[in-house]
């Protein structure tokens, strides 16, 4: 059984720009704790303006969407949700607080990816439960045309390839001879292609993505959305044959 994860310790070299990229990544992680304490009212305001961000985008990608004026009212609102919308995009601000506050305490694990689909996809009767049935990933085309992108794991194989992308990434942060950001990246390219849940994975996908960023100590998702940044690219990332 191979993942994306297996394939990164035989890399020979990577592209210059890369490493010019992870170069200064790293130079801005180390700026992080002094931003903080320079401008601690500033970020309290971009805390709440990225969850606003992060809690719609990552759902409007997926097609759900809420009417401008209840984001507020939804996000930190005390009401209850009008309709399924509302509910998903209060779900994913849940799964949100709960990073953003346990990040180092939860585990890389089946069982926090099952409770970030529970909350980011609450209510339903499968939350937080893996597939019960195959389902593959279908392109449709302007035209009407379709065609298989790619075959999604089978239910019964679901945990079996996630323990195994979860076991290999560790493997690699703790052997330290790839970048953790490669990495991040190649376990999140797994995760969408075990497809391990019947609906939601991309929203998980993203809430994964940024716990393992802040586990490898890259805060900047806290104060700035990823989520609104991978919104920006999806076109570009269509038309170029990307996985959205």
């Amino acid at each position: 059984m191979n993942t994306f994860l297996h394939f990164l310790p035989d890399l020979k070299s990577i592209p210059m720009i890369t490493t010019w990229e992870l170069a200064t990544l790293a130079e801005m992680k180390g700026h992080q704790e002094l931003y903080t304490r320079q401008s601690p009212q500033r970020l309290k305001k971009m805390l709440e303006f990225s969850m606003i961000e992060s809690a719609v985008s990552s759902n409007r990608i997926e097609g759900v969407s809420i009417e401008a004026k209840r984001v507020g009212t939804v996000l930190f609102g005390n009401t209850n949700p009008r309709d399924r919308n509302e509910e998903e995009v209060r779900g994913y601000r849940n799964a949100l607080e709960l990073i953003h506050a346990r990040a180092n305490k939860l585990k890389l694990s089946i069982e926090t990816i099952c409770q970030l689909h529970a909350l980011s996809r609450p209510g339903l009767w499968d939350s937080g439960k893996f597939k019960e049935k195959a389902g593959d990933i279908i392109e449709t085309y302007p035209d009407g045309a379709s065609r298989i992108r790619f075959k999604t794991v089978a239910p019964e194989k679901v945990t079996e390839y996630l323990n195994v992308a979860i076991e290999k990434y560790g493997e690699i942060i703790r052997d330290n001879r790839i970048s953790p950001l490669i990495a991040l990246a190649a376990f999140n390219l797994d995760f969408l292609c075990i497809h391990p849940f019947r609906d939601g994975n991309g929203r998980v996908s993203r809430l994964v993505l940024l716990l393992m960023l802040y586990q490898l100590g890259y805060e900047a998702g806290r104060y700035i959305s990823i989520e609104k940044m991978i919104e920006s690219t999806k076109e570009r990332k269509r038309h170029i044959g990307g996985i959205c």
